[in-house]
């Protein structure tokens, strides 16, 4: 699945980004480097709001920030298993897994490998693992 990317024009609100502008951003990341960002940037962006944006942005092997995306989508499903549903809807962790399942590459679909094994065991949660990037820089499945 490939996102039309569109020009990057910068943030209204970097804490609080549109849609549109986090995925016109998303195919020109150099034009604002993740350092310039507000700090913890991913934690402000990985809610319900933009969970979208960030699952087609993580499906398009040709986004420049598809691992940043990736990065999101582990610290969406982390919160909403720690918090037992309570930060993010089941049903819309439910369906991501499901579609990542069926129209992911390798890299997508160890991420709903990895969220299915965290639901079936909490105590597999890491913190650096899940919201610091460790599983996206080292691509590794949970057993």
């Amino acid at each position: 699945m490939s996102v039309s990317p569109a020009v990057f024009r910068g943030f209204v609100n970097p804490v609080d980004p549109r849609p549109g502008e986090l995925r016109a951003w998303a195919y020109a990341p150099d034009s604002v480097p993740l350092q310039a960002m507000p700090p913890d940037w991913d934690l402000l962006v990985s809610g319900d709001r933009l969970i979208d944006t960030l699952f087609d942005l993580a499906l398009d092997p040709q986004c420049p920030a598809r691992r940043f995306a990736l990065h999101c989508l582990y610290i969406y499903a982390a919160d909403a298993i720690r918090t037992q549903f309570r930060a993010h809807p089941r049903r819309k962790l439910r369906k991501l897994v499901e579609t990542a399942e069926e129209e992911g590459d390798d890299l997508i679909t160890t991420w709903a490998h990895n969220t299915r094994m965290l639901l079936a065991r909490p105590d597999l949660f890491n913190y650096h693992d899940w919201c610091e990037g460790g599983l996206v820089r080292h691509g590794k499945r949970l057993a």
